[in-house]
């Protein structure tokens, strides 16, 4: 391929603008935004695409596109499925195909957790202004050169021993070479050939969310953990315009390879979850896919079942998925597609693919590139980097405790099932079971010894953390939860709240009505008290007497419900009738004074009222 001369090179950066002859030979947007009219604002720096030189304008800031929830996004994806007339199979019993097995391995890219740049001092910052945090080698200026950033080992190195990889002593980067508008360069560089780390493993519980027919454990394992750099952030505009942010260029990532192991779609959606969870756990990786600091590329082969011995069949690469959701949706869509091709006398075709949520099928984006077309070659810029077996040991002593283990003593220690304890890992990159602990923590102090049930306040707090701190917002965000485990509804406005609600102090209703108010910020932390005492929402129950009486007025009338009852009894029914007894505690909290019952109570009293006075008094009539 004939190179690139500097001057053109030049005009593609700076203006947008490519010679006919090269690899590309129409570009067909604007590589940049124009900058806008001049208005009150904030300073911006902004490439210009009409002219050579860089241009510092004065422009309003960009309305910023609001994050659309993942379950609106999901709701939107079920009507256009309704819409389309198709009638798709639950996951959980669509992971094998009778006859054809499916064969998947993936590509993790993590954003690591890095002040600086990877060959650059630049600073890692995805929240300021487009193009504010670019150094000249980031946009590849003539005569600029990468100089590695070591801090950026430190993340990467955690993240590798957190896979149980082990740590190459020297390690080597190449330029893996391919042309687009996001990468100025022309080349990226990463570590094909000689990798910081290899030959790591993860292992998956079905906790995790495996396939059943996986059984309770899986290993898969990790081929290598190489650095790379970022490429820029496109961002689409109206009339077929593209705008570039280079801030994101050379920002340091690691490319998780796994090892072609898995078979059920369930199972990769799983491997990645607890990836993203290992990552975060050791502070490595910035955000999780949520919120596109975590990217996933799936390949997905079949092949029948009796020809185990021809090999694994052709590949087909999945590009960019980013949720655990669309792993295991894409999977199944690509497996569907190949097998239905084979099956009527097709060949399956090496390329890359693509996926959008609410899709059904897969989408071809390009035929599959190999080694041979990225021109994979030794970076002449850059030297070996050479981890020293000192550092290794001390970042391996200072891990802490891994998710496993963490949600082993959530189970053990403190009670919760294991589908509460995922959750509290998982939300909030992590940060949600840290304010689990800080909650806990205050809620230890105010009972003092008042609390005679070791987990008992343990699982009234992780209820209130995972769903009734969930129920104040469509959005995770609008919680504003921080790494140290704090957000809008404080540990100590929650703990206060619980701790008046374990003492019975005050209703489950009464409890909601004042996080809310916390939420809204109408209550201070430090006056919730005063607010129960100022409205008089103190929990004043009522006599077990009075419970008694509206039990009665209940359970006048009832007589097919109270046969259900004499069944038990009588021994025709094995299983008591739970749901009869809950339907009439509910009809007895919508008689009484709400704000002065617990259920417990009235279902106490309920089921003495029907054991002590009403099945005796059915049998005599008998």
């Amino acid at each position: 391929m004939t190179r690139i001369s500097t001057s053109e090179l030049r005009r593609y950066l700076l203006s947008g603008q490519i010679g006919r002859q090269g690899c590309q030979r129409v570009l067909r947007a604007p590589l940049v935004p124009r900058p806008a009219p001049a208005a009150v604002g904030h300073t911006r720096r902004f490439l210009n695409t009409t002219t050579t030189t860089a241009t510092t304008t004065t422009t309003t800031a960009s309305p910023v596109t609001a994050h659309e929830p993942l379950r609106k996004q999901l709701k939107e994806q079920a009507k256009a499925l309704k819409a389309s007339g198709k009638k798709k199979k639950k996951n959980s019993d669509n992971q094998t195909v009778p006859g054809w097995e499916l064969t998947v391995g993936i590509e993790i890219h993590a954003q690591l957790n890095t002040a600086r740049k990877l060959f650059s001092p630049a600073a890692t910052s995805f929240n300021d202004h487009p193009n504010s945090h670019v150094a000249l080698f980031d946009v590849a200026m003539p005569g600029s050169q990468p100089v590695f950033q070591p801090a950026t080992l430190v993340p990467a190195v955690r993240a590798a021993l957190a896979l149980n990889c082990t740590i190459q002593p020297v390690s080597r980067f190449d330029r893996k070479h391919y042309f687009h508008w996001d990468q100025p360069a022309g080349y990226q560089i990463t570590q094909y050939y000689e990798p910081f780390a290899r030959n790591g493993r993860i292992v998956l519980n079905a906790r995790d969310g495996i396939a059943a027919e996986d059984g309770d454990r899986i290993e898969v394992g990790i081929q290598q953990v190489q650095l790379e750099q970022d490429t820029a952030k496109t961002t689409a505009q109206p009339g077929d315009v593209q705008w570039l942010d280079f801030n994101r260029v050379g920002v340091p990532l690691i490319e998780i390879i796994t090892r072609p192991q898995m078979h059920h779609p369930a199972t990769a959606a799983a491997l990645v979850r607890k990836i993203q969870m290992l990552l975060t756990s050791v502070d490595a990786c910035v955000s999780g896919m949520e919120a596109g600091g975590l990217r996933a590329d799936v390949n997905v082969s079949v092949r029948r079942t009796g020809d185990l011995a021809q090999g694994l069949g052709t590949r087909t690469e999945i590009k960019n998925l980013s949720s655990f959701k669309a792993v295991e949706d894409a999977i199944i869509a690509e497996r569907d597609r190949q097998i239905a091709l084979l099956d009527a006398g097709g060949v399956v075709l090496g390329e890359t693919r693509g996926w959008s949520l609410g899709s059904t099928e897969t989408r071809r984006l390009r035929g599959k590139e190999g080694e041979v077309d990225y021109r994979y070659m030794p970076d002449p810029d850059l030297g070996p980097v050479v981890i020293g077996a000192p550092l290794v040991k001390h970042l391996a002593e200072s891990l802490g405790m891994l998710p496993d283990a963490e949600i082993d003593q959530l189970m053990e220690q403190h009670g919760l099932s294991s589908k509460d304890a995922l959750s509290l890992m998982l939300l909030d990159n992590g940060a949600r079971v840290q304010y689990y602990y800080n909650v806990l923590d205050q809620l230890d102090r105010l009972l003092g010894s008042t609390s005679t049930d070791e987990t008992g306040h343990a699982l009234l707090a992780a209820n209130w953390c995972l769903h009734e701190l969930g129920k104040l917002t469509d959005s995770p965000s609008d919680l504003r939860m921080t790494a140290d485990g704090e957000c809008s509804v404080s540990s100590v406005g929650l703990a206060t709240i619980l701790s008046h609600l374990y003492k019975r102090e005050i209703t489950a209703k009464v409890a909601k009505d004042l996080l809310w108010g916390v939420f809204r910020t109408e209550i201070s932390p430090d006056g919730i008290t005063q607010a129960i005492e100022s409205e008089g929402l103190w929990f004043k129950e009522l006599r077990d007497d009075e419970y008694a009486d509206l039990a009665d007025c209940v359970i006048e009338g009832e007589d097919k419900v109270l046969k259900e009852f004499a069944r038990f009894k009588e021994g025709k029914s094995r299983a008591y009738p739970q749901g009869k007894l809950m339907f009439l505690v509910g009809k007895m909290m919508r008689a009484g004074p709400e704000e002065r019952m617990d259920p417990a109570s009235a279902e106490r009293v309920m089921k003495a009222r029907l054991d002590e006075v009403y099945l005796p008094g059915l049998e005599a009539a008998q």
